[in-house]
């Protein structure tokens, strides 16, 4: 079925098929798309803001809601393609994305990835980590996107209500990561858990 799914896509490894490239970074977001914004507070000091920004940038966080990540690169860097595969069993949406920007500052961890084509979308969406003055971690994931596959046009509302529930699992995922992590530093981040 994950065949099915992939030819209906029509997956090709291609570049951002999207013109407005970088726009999560250097904003505004560009209109004529739907936009997604969540932000949670993951965490409290540096080895949470460490370990919440290994866990985006090295797809652990991805993982641990069940996502499949295939990627050669084990970082986020520009340039890096990477597959993410959502679903159940055997039936998994195929979407293809290259990270298109990162930020490994001391108070700002994560990047930007973008559709390519065969991904049900096209757009954008990254994934940040924030170490704030008063020592709290938030993570935030910023979007714009608009159906790129017929079923993605199909599902319209329904794909977006999944978009926004995903953002919330993946905060979700990241707050279990860093607790995890910060109570036992033996916990291993490359597993997903």
């Amino acid at each position: 079925m994950t065949r099915l799914i992939r030819s209906l896509s029509g997956h090709a490894a291609t570049g951002p098929n999207y013109p407005e490239v970088g726009a999560t970074r250097t904003g505004p977001l560009p209109a004529g798309y739907h936009y997604l914004h969540h932000a949670v507070r993951v965490g409290e000091g540096a080895a949470a803001y460490r370990t919440a920004g290994e866990a985006v940038t090295t797809w652990a966080m991805h993982r641990a809601t069940g996502a499949r990540v295939t990627s050669a690169a084990v970082r986020a860097e520009p340039g890096v393609t990477l597959e993410v595969s959502l679903g159940f069993g055997p039936v998994r949406f195929i979407a293809p994305c290259q990270v298109i920007w990162t930020t490994y500052t001391a108070t700002e961890t994560g990047f930007g990835y973008g559709t390519r084509t065969g991904h049900p979308e096209c757009g954008e969406e990254s994934f940040v980590v924030t170490l704030h003055e008063d020592g709290s971690v938030w993570f935030t994931v910023t979007a714009f996107s608009r159906a790129a596959a017929w079923y993605a046009r199909l599902g319209g509302p329904v794909v977006r209500a999944l978009q926004h529930a995903y953002a919330r699992l993946l905060g979700r995922a990241l707050t279990r990561l860093v607790a995890e992590r910060v109570t036992d530093p033996a916990a291993d981040l490359a597993d997903g858990r």
